[in-house]
């Protein structure tokens, strides 16, 4: 979790001087190393050592692979990478717990954990760079080499950087008008934006309390009266529906909250069951069934932060968040369980209040689905900002309600008062 946490400080840095993709390639290497490493040399402090260089590793792939998806799908379609991914996370998650059982030693467990990806390395080199950071940097020969590739090749990326021209040549007027000497405007002055600075801190918010709740699940599965190996193994199986999610023709905005509102329920359920000594069976599934819901709502909040936030800043406001997704991952791994081994009451209390209060959090958010990345902190400024709906405007929803459903009973007994000679006569 350390490791996680210090990549999140510097794995944005990095990918915005260096690109994403060389960034990558040299995260999954050392990553692959260091899989390797403990069963060779099993010591204690080296081990240690590892690990945390391994969660460095590990967050900056995953900032890395994630921008790189999104940034390479179609808006339309921009919801699926961040399923997909997850959904091979649970795949291996699975794949895990038989492993676990079947490996006899640690170290046979570290050979067959680390062998694969030293295999799988040379697949990592088909991974292009991101169109947008060329564009920025100005690598126009990398972008012309990725065009003549394919035709559709050439077409994706005019349709990707199709808003990205007319912003480019922006700043390009903007750097003649400087006096010799002059600078542009630095990211702080960005990242000191009060619509930047609203996004961040709900962000930040949801990623931390989709951390306590996520990690707070995984790290007491076995605490359910389950057994460990099965109950790792349906907790990586309560992940596979994530990748339906796409199917759900829903808003960013909509998806978060519905998510974040049952896994807080779900969550909420779990703990009264618990209380009143339920079925172990079905107090597990009711936090399995929290644990997929706040998954999807982690996965929907990246996405959402990469389509928040405008380019010149997206990378640092992501590594933000990430380094509150970290916080809350190093918090669950200090919350003490109780004397039994059971989650604590204070935890699940957080575990269930915290998704519901990001609801609310949620509504002051534009709605990004199927609308460009924004590339500067004017474009953020252009998206419209949803305002909560204020008591008098409900009261005026709930009056109009009401007086359509008053029409509507009225409506049918004139109709049968007209009727009622016809029908006499018969």
């Amino acid at each position: 979790m350390v490791g996680m946490l210090l990549g999140s400080l510097v794995g944005g840095a990095l990918s915005d001087r260096y690109g994403k993709r060389p960034v990558l390639l040299v995260c999954v290497c050392v990553h692959a190393v260091c899989g390797l490493v403990p069963a060779i040399l099993p010591h204690p402090i080296l081990f240690l050592a590892v690990r945390c260089l391994t969660g460095v590793c590990c967050c900056c792939i995953n900032i890395c692979s994630f921008s790189l998806a999104v940034e390479w799908t179609p808006p339309a379609a921009r919801l699926w990478p961040p399923a997909f991914l997850p959904f091979c996370f649970s795949l291996g998650t699975m794949g895990g717990a038989p492993l676990a059982w079947l490996s006899p030693t640690w170290r046979q467990l570290h050979l067959s954990l680390a062998l694969p990806q030293l295999v799988c390395l040379p697949l990592f080199l088909a991974i292009p760079e991101s169109p947008r950071w060329l564009l920025l940097k100005r690598r126009m020969d990398v972008l012309d080499r990725y065009r003549g590739n394919s035709p559709a090749d050439k077409q994706c990326l005019d349709l990707l950087l199709d808003s990205a021209w007319s912003d480019l040549q922006k700043a390009t007027e903007v750097q003649k008008e400087l006096p010799p000497g002059g600078h542009a405007p630095s990211d702080i002055i960005h990242l000191r934006h009060p619509t930047v600075l609203l996004r961040l801190f709900i962000m930040s918010y949801l990623s931390a309390a989709s951390a306590l709740t996520y990690f707070g699940i995984c790290m007491n599965i076995g605490s359910f009266g389950v057994g460990v190996y099965s109950a790792q193994f349906f907790s990586g199986l309560s992940e596979a529906p994530c990748l339906l999610v796409p199917l759900v023709r829903l808003g960013r905005r909509p998806l978060s909250v519905l998510a974040l509102f049952l896994s807080g329920a779900a969550c909420f359920l779990s703990l009264l069951l618990s209380r009143c000594n339920g079925e172990p069976v079905l107090v597990m599934s009711l936090a399995l069934l929290g644990k997929l819901c706040i998954l999807a709502a982690i996965f929907i909040s990246i996405l959402y932060s990469i389509e928040l936030f405008p380019t010149v800043v997206r990378q640092r406001c992501v590594s933000v968040v990430n380094l509150s997704f970290r916080l809350g991952c190093l918090v669950n791994s200090l919350v003490p369980p109780n004397s039994n081994g059971a989650i604590s009451l204070a935890a699940m209390v957080v575990y269930s209040s915290g998704p519901i209060a990001g609801c609310w959090l949620c509504l002051l958010l534009p709605e990004t689905s199927g609308v460009p990345l924004p590339d500067s902190v004017e474009d953020c400024d252009r998206q419209p900002r949803p305002r909560p709906p204020s008591m008098a405007a409900l009261w005026r929803i709930w009056k109009l309600v009401s007086s359509q459903t008053r029409k509507t009973e009225i409506l049918p007994a004139e109709k049968d008062d007209t009727h009622a000679p016809s029908t006499g006569l018969i």
